[in-house]
């Protein structure tokens, strides 16, 4: 054999027959026939269809997969999400209920079991454009939380603007600083998400009602507001001048820490004297403020001219009480308003919103104290004869005093930028508040904290029967009133003690002004809930046992 022959190829007979190191367990073994097949073979699978079985062919050519609707399949006449295996509580909402209250029953269901949408009265043809309802809502939405309103209110009014619209399935979302919106029209559909960042808070109770105004007349079903009506007056709204001038706001915050420095035992003198040094400290406020100086140092300077003015007095040895000069300017300072939103929501479930809102309460508040600390520091050193034990020393002179609380009732709703029709309620709240107070703690020897928080629970649910009359936010009923109950002595003493070495005397007082705030706060809270409680619910069933009313299943 030559060597050309060595290099032509070999056949498969060949290779099988005389190399038989080239065999495997794969090799057909001698003697078995397999059939040959015409062609390469076919691939098969478990998945392969047997044969003699007849495959319906599909009625189009078109590519079908997995993710392919059903051809009889229809996004507007799709069925509900899923079927209970119980029976679902129908739900018939009244039209004479407070939108508040329908809306607030609706939000706090899941989105399959809410009740269909009303009839449409405000779609034009064709409906309105989806991301111009989103953005009004956010708009809506972001002057509610600028102005203080509660994040469950918040997302209430939300829901209530685009339920207006026809969009239904829509999950409102309100933090501190960020609101978002998502709606989704079906299940098998894309949902749009839109958000705003609220960047500036302000307040202005009457900007607030007359946005409440609007969403009222929204969820009429006998007003037609189109889109454009309800932008437009949202703009009027917003560019809406406030209600009282500058002058007007320092002269009350004046009279607030004049009336509060009369609650805590001061007479005439002390009553100009806290007024004085209330201004002095609002326009130092507002100078920095012009400047652009972020808020905890506006506190810090308003919290000055007050404590000075009380030192000063006691320096000169003027025959006046200087603890309720300075415990008249810290009333005019104290948030109350954010102190009340903040615990609110805790209360329902907004933990996040209430956080944010309570750290910046106590940033507020450490500010005032950084003020009022250097002032009395500084007359401590110079040889201020402060005396923390005239705490004990507060006259009961009942009809001075519910006089005065009604001054500064009044004085916190101008404060506060409130309706003029609403100011007079608010003040005799105010009276009403401390009267219940002073008939607990001075005539029953009853402890103060439980005192305050009956006094604030009182003033929480008639605000919220006042809102519901008036179909209006319940803060501009609730926030004023509290005003005479805010833990003014407390704190200032507190500090005093602080700034005289006595940390211990202190630290107790500052925690008995703590305990004071969160009795107003929850008192508040507790009398809304307790309305709600016992008023009718919309459209809810006994026997459902308040479903929809359910915030949070920790449990």
């Amino acid at each position: 054999m030559t060597e050309a022959d060595d290099n032509k190829p070999r056949s498969d007979e060949a290779r099988g027959t005389y190399d038989p190191e080239i065999t495997s367990e794969f090799a057909v073994p001698e003697g078995l026939i397999v059939p040959k097949t015409s062609g390469e073979p076919e691939t098969t699978s478990e998945f392969a269809v047997p044969e003699g079985l007849d495959v319906p062919q599909t009625p189009s050519s078109d590519e079908v997969s997995a993710f392919s609707m059903p051809s009889t399949y229809s996004a507007q006449e799709s069925p509900a999400t899923f079927t209970q295996t119980t029976s679902i509580v129908a739900i018939s909402l009244t039209k004479d209920a407070p939108w508040q209250d329908r809306m607030r029953t609706m939000l706090r269901m899941p989105v399959a079991e809410r009740p269909a949408p009303e009839p449409l009265q405000k779609a034009e043809e064709g409906g309105p454009a989806i991301p111009r309802v989103l953005d009004l809502t956010l708009r809506i939405g972001e002057l509610l939380l600028a102005g203080g309103e509660g994040a469950e209110d918040v997302e209430t009014a939300m829901f209530a603007v685009c339920r207006s619209y026809g969009l239904d399935r829509v999950e409102p979302n309100a933090t501190f600083t960020l609101l978002s919106i998502s709606y989704q029209p079906s299940l098998v559909e894309d949902p749009v998400t839109a958000s705003r960042t609220v960047r500036r808070r302000g307040t202005d109770y009457t900007r607030l009602a007359a946005v409440f105004h609007l969403v009222d007349d929204l969820t009429d079903p006998e007003t037609h507001v189109s889109l454009e009506e309800a932008y437009r007056r949202l703009a009027e709204i917003r560019r809406n001048r406030h209600p009282y001038p500058g002058w007007a706001l320092t002269g009350a915050t004046g009279l607030l820490a004049g009336s509060a420095s009369i609650l805590v035992g001061g007479d005439v003198l002390v009553f100009v004297a806290a007024a004085l040094g209330a201004m002095l400290g609002d326009r130092l406020a507002w100078l920095f403020a012009g400047r652009g100086m972020p808020e905890f140092y506006q506190f810090t300077v308003a919290a000055m001219p007050p404590a000075a003015i009380g030192v000063a007095l006691t320096l000169a040895h003027v025959d006046v009480k200087a603890s309720a000069v300075i415990t008249g300017g810290l009333f005019a300072l104290l948030p109350g308003r954010a102190l009340v939103a903040g615990v609110q929501d805790g209360l329902t479930g907004f933990y996040i919103t209430a956080a944010a809102r309570l750290l910046e309460v106590m940033y507020f508040f450490v500010g005032i104290v950084v003020g009022v600390l250097l002032v009395l520091y500084l007359g401590v050193k110079v040889g201020s004869s402060l005396d923390p034990d005239a705490a004990l020393d507060i006259a009961e002179r009942p009809l001075l005093q519910i006089a005065a609380s009604i001054l500064l009732s009044l004085a916190f709703a101008v404060l506060l930028q409130q309706e003029r029709s609403t100011v007079l309620p608010v003040a005799l709240g105010g009276g009403v508040a401390w009267s219940v107070y002073g008939a607990m703690h001075f005539v029953a020897n009853i402890s103060p904290v439980p005192s305050t928080a009956v006094a604030a629970g009182l003033v929480g649910l008639f605000g919220q029967l006042l809102s519901r009359y008036q179909f209006a936010s319940a803060l501009p009923y609730t926030t004023a009133a509290i005003g005479p109950l805010l833990p003014g002595s407390a704190t200032y003493f507190g500090l005093l003690s602080i700034a005289q070495n006595r940390i211990d005397e202190g630290l107790v007082s500052l925690a008995t002004a703590a305990s004071l705030a969160m009795a107003i706060a929850i008192g508040v809270n507790l009398g809304s809930e307790i309305s709600r409680l016992f008023l009718r619910v919309p459209g809810a069933q006994r026997a459902a046992g308040r479903k929809a009313a359910k915030r949070t299943r920790g449990f």
